[in-house]
């Protein structure tokens, strides 16, 4: 496909909004999730870190090896005390859709509106859903790590991620 002369790669990233700098406080969000509940990230503060992976939408294949890891991790992800909020732009019923069909062992949060998707700068304005990101938020509400991925395609290996986490205490 061509665009402006040039090789368009669909896969590649088209962000328009600023990236949360680490040492910065994360940006406050409400999103409704598969429990049936709202969530909010003023809700961890104080009491435990919180992991933001944003991921570009449901029933993708390097989105669903993503969060089947989390899920089989998840004692790995417990033992550290952090609470792991998958975000997509999906709506909650798809959402709980997804969730029950890989029997995921954790909830997801839907950003339908994509305003927190806006806030941490993953937004690909040309696709209208959010890269695929991290965002470790410590118990104070800074931001501790970030990575955005280059392509959709690509992920962070749990491995990766839990030794991000090892370095919050």
């Amino acid at each position: 496909m061509q665009a402006g002369g040039r090789r368009f790669d669909p896969g590649t990233l088209h962000m328009s909004y600023p990236v949360p700098a680490v040492g910065t406080a994360a940006p406050e969000f409400t999103l409704d999730s598969t429990a049936g509940a709202k969530v909010t990230l003023g809700a961890y503060r104080g009491k435990q870190p919180v992991l933001l992976a944003f991921f570009p939408l449901a029933f993708t294949s390097t989105c669903t090896a993503e969060l089947c890891a989390f899920s089989e991790d998840w004692s790995a992800f417990e033992g550290k005390g952090v609470a792991v909020l998958p975000i997509s732009v999906d709506s909650v019923p798809s959402l709980r859709e997804y969730r029950t069909k890989y029997a995921m062992r954790l909830d997801l949060a839907s950003d339908f509106r994509r305003d927190a998707a806006r806030a941490y700068g993953t937004l690909n304005d040309e696709r209208f859903y959010s890269n695929r990101a991290y965002f470790l938020i410590d118990r104070d509400g800074i931001v501790r790590w970030s990575h955005i991925e280059g392509k959709n395609g690509e992920r962070r290996a749990n491995s990766e991620i839990l030794e991000e986490i090892g370095k919050l205490t």
